[in-house]
């Protein structure tokens, strides 16, 4: 954020009920703004703290292991002269501290918090940015509520898709608001070694799935598989036939993309209609969405 070419008027770090971490942040980075998130805890929670404290027109949200392009913040920016949109995402980079895994198709890239292959690569209007490089207008973030806790990731729980939900719930509280792309707006995302495993990679897709039937439940299915309904019957496909081609024209891992493509859709699915069906079970719940706290 020191070297953005528009320097954003404010810096906040909201450290998640960790203490210790506060304090050495605190000492690390006097030039920032370090909070403890007062809100549950998560990652939902940290975002609703730092929203309830930052005095901009916009917020943007950076995760902990991203970097910003120099232009980042200008880029966003740019976008925001249109007074309709309502938020604004931008294009996320893996930073590989690990090797690339050959058998990871780049239409899996959302697994690690990446930007994939079937995303427009121009400002487009889109459903929702991803969590990781984003940004939303203050009085939306408040009118709709902020985040709802009962997403995004707490600890090692691979579950997210709050920006997904939030991003509904604002569309439909602004009649004619749009929330758009712009892949100039941009940052690298550490992927760790951690995240670079068959075993990360079947829980994520599993944590999808389980997190979009909960979407589903809270804001209907049409509305939370609008943009999965086109990648899944259009983007992925083709993937699969191009990792067979490249098979045949003696690329040895373009089968196991393939492969690769067919278990996580699988995974995601199979996790959606289990969660459909444990939630159908339970005692309906009041279907109006919660204050972000």
């Amino acid at each position: 954020m020191r070297r953005q070419s528009r320097r954003p008027d404010e810096v906040i770090l909201v450290v998640d009920h960790n203490p210790e971490l506060l304090d050495r942040a605190a000492t690390a980075f006097r030039d920032v703004r370090c909070v403890p998130n007062v809100c549950s805890r998560g990652l939902s929670g940290a975002r609703n703290t730092g929203v309830e404290l930052a005095g901009c027109d916009v917020i943007g949200f950076l995760d902990d292991d991203a970097v910003a392009a120099p232009d980042w913040v200008e880029q966003l920016m740019q976008a925001y002269e249109d007074e309709a949109v309502l938020g604004v995402g931008g294009w996320i980079r893996p930073d590989w501290r690990a090797p690339r895994p050959d058998w990871l198709p780049d239409e899996f890239l959302w697994v690690v918090g990446c930007s994939y292959a079937g995303l427009p690569t121009t400002r487009t209007e889109v459903r929702n940015p991803i969590g990781a490089n984003m940004s939303f207008r203050r009085e939306v973030l408040t009118a709709v509520g902020g985040f709802d806790p009962r997403f995004g990731r707490l600890g090692a729980d691979a579950a997210g898709c709050e920006e997904t939900e939030f991003a509904i719930r604002a569309r439909r509280t602004y009649t004619g608001g749009r929330i758009v792309l712009e892949p100039a707006a941009s940052c690298d995302h550490a992927v760790g070694p951690d995240r670079v495993t068959h075993r990360y990679f079947r829980r994520r897709c599993a944590a999808e799935g389980r997190s979009k039937a909960l979407v589903s439940r809270l804001a209907g299915s049409k509305a939370a598989l609008s943009t999965e309904r086109a990648y899944v019957c259009r983007i992925l496909p083709r993937a699969v036939g191009h990792g067979l081609r490249a098979t045949l024209q003696g690329d040895r891992h373009g089968a196991s993309r393939a492969w690769s493509i067919v278990e996580g859709t699988a995974l995601a699915a199979v996790s959606y209609l289990a969660t459909t069906w444990r939630l159908g079970r339970c005692r309906p719940r009041d279907r109006a969405y919660p204050a972000g706290r």
